[in-house]
């Protein structure tokens, strides 16, 4: 099995907001305890410890993807903390080409393209697969995710990874003060409710209040989440 690559090589690419990562860090220069070691030692236990459970979905998954004719990984861009650009992996859950096969989309759906600019994702997306519809309701697609947590790209808990052309949207800095998480606030929340702009509250309330115990509630309630099929 291989990994598709989408977009440029991260090593190559600049922060995407480097005019505030001075400030950001200086933001960020006396968090609490939890913040500055608990949290990555929270990420890294919990993931060595789900291994052997979850590496075994992943490559069932995987063939599923793969029997139904796509390459079963990829990666693609998402801006990081005091925004970093970095490697995402995931699941296929989209036919190839997606990005050209939306554009055709919405040229021809007026009512889509004005859904897509508020939200930044469709009710109705013509690009997802039968495979990758199952995958995002359970949120399965997100589990190669956990590399990226142990590479310290992301934690188990924080705002949902930003594309790059994303960031103009954003009317916030709350979201380049956190590693990007598996799950968040967000994502246990209003998944498929609330417009794109409205995360950067939740990410907000989250970097003003986060602890151990507001992460732990947050992946019990992620685990709901994965059983109920929300997934978006």
């Amino acid at each position: 099995m291989t990994i598709q690559v989408n977009d440029l090589d991260h090593r190559d690419a600049a922060p995407i907001v480097s005019p505030f990562t001075t400030v950001l860090s200086q933001s960020a220069a006396a968090p609490s305890v939890y913040k500055t070691v608990g949290k990555r030692f929270l990420d890294i236990s919990v993931v060595i410890a789900m291994l052997p459970v979850v590496l075994p979905v992943i490559l069932v998954m995987a063939a599923l993807v793969a029997l139904d004719g796509h390459n079963p990984f990829y990666t693609q861009n998402r801006v990081g903390r005091f925004g970093q650009i970095f490697r995402m992996y995931k699941l296929r859950t989209m036919i190839p080409n997606a990005k050209a096969s939306l554009e055709n989309y919405l040229a021809k759906n007026q009512e889509a393209r004005v859904e897509w600019e508020i939200n930044q994702k469709l009710r109705e997306d013509p690009r997802i697969t039968k495979i990758g519809q199952f995958l995002r309701r359970s949120s399965l697609d997100e589990l190669p995710q956990l590399l990226n947590v142990l590479l310290g790209d992301m934690s188990l808990v924080g705002p949902r990874p930003m594309m790059i052309e994303q960031t103009p949207l954003y009317p916030s800095m709350s979201y380049y003060m956190l590693r990007p998480g598996v799950t968040g606030p967000w994502q246990v929340s209003e998944r498929n409710a609330s417009a794109f702009a409205a995360r950067a509250n939740f990410d907000t309330e989250y970097s003003r209040t986060v602890s151990f115990w507001l992460d732990l509630k947050i992946l019990l309630r992620t685990i709901l989440v994965v059983v109920r099929g929300t997934g978006c």
